[in-house]
């Protein structure tokens, strides 16, 4: 009997991490949960896009007070339970990088590449990431809900310092390619171009990194104020100096990411049933 026990032990205690992460996971901000026809058009949105059933996806509601614990000292504003349109999907199944699809018939401002930064900020470069609404929004708010939807994907939390840094970028490349005219995309391939450059000599220095900003928009054709670029370079170092605190984070993304490649959570979850009804079976026929 000692043995059963020992062994059930042990095999929960594999399985517990697996347990603790879905690797697919939808948010619904909670002003859309409450009507029912606007969550029904996000869900068949989601399937639209995805191979998988939206049914089986861990779902978590994002409240305004969780989108204003970071953006509120990020762009000033505080949203009310009525304001929280957008909706997120994650599957980390997706093996190939990161991919983003933004609704553009519902997000007017912030573009896939525009949360694939973000996204990269937050030491996320895995994963196929949908993002929608029931009606018009900029996107910014949405990014609470996509980080959100990784934390449950994951089984992790993403720290806070983290969410405001990637938050504080995504807000300053919108504002500035709505200030200048350029496409937003432009806007993130300065901020792309910018942020290699920066990481490949390690500076967080934000004076340092406004030289890099001038450059290289320079090179984009890319007409800043010396306030655009400074905003710039002040964002990148602060998404620069989190880096750390992202760790823990990011192995847990790698671990859950292996075991999907490795044929999946529910595949290794029936896997270890099996092998505890195996083990069970031995003993009782042993006996």
């Amino acid at each position: 009997m000692k043995k059963l026990i020992v062994g059930i032990l042990l095999l929960l205690m594999t399985v517990s991490p697996i347990y603790g992460a879905s690797g697919f996971a939808i948010t619904i901000g909670e002003t859309t949960n409450e009507n029912s026809q606007w969550k029904s058009s996000v869900m068949g949105y989601f399937q639209s896009h995805t191979d998988r059933k939206v049914a089986d996806a861990t779902q978590k509601i994002v409240t305004a007070s969780e989108v204003n614990q970071v953006s509120k000292d990020i762009t000033g504003r505080i949203y009310s339970s009525n304001q929280i349109y957008s909706c997120a999907m994650v599957d980390l199944s997706y093996t190939n990088g990161i991919k983003v699809i933004v609704d553009k018939s519902k997000v007017k401002i912030v573009t896939p590449k525009m949360y694939s930064n973000a996204l990269k900020t937050s030491g996320i470069d895995k994963g196929h990431v949908v993002v929608t609404a029931p009606v018009q929004s900029s996107g910014e708010a949405a990014l609470t809900g996509v980080l959100k939807s990784y934390e449950v994907a994951v089984g992790a939390d993403i720290p806070e310092s983290v969410e405001k840094a990637a938050t504080e970028e995504l807000y300053t490349g919108s504002k500035i390619a709505n200030q200048t005219g350029q496409n937003p995309d432009q806007i993130a391939n300065l901020f792309e171009q910018v942020k290699n450059e920066v990481q490949k000599q390690n500076l967080q220095d934000p004076a340092q990194i406004k030289v890099i900003v001038i450059n290289i928009a320079a090179n984009l054709n890319i007409n800043l104020s010396d306030s655009q670029a400074q905003q710039i370079a002040d964002a990148i170092a602060n998404s620069q100096k989190v880096q750390g605190d992202l760790t823990a984070f990011k192995q847990q993304l790698n671990d859950i990411t292996n075991q999907l490649d490795q044929g999946g959570i529910l595949d290794q979850i029936m896997s270890y049933l099996q092998g505890i009804f195996d083990y069970i079976s031995s003993l009782v026929s042993g006996q």
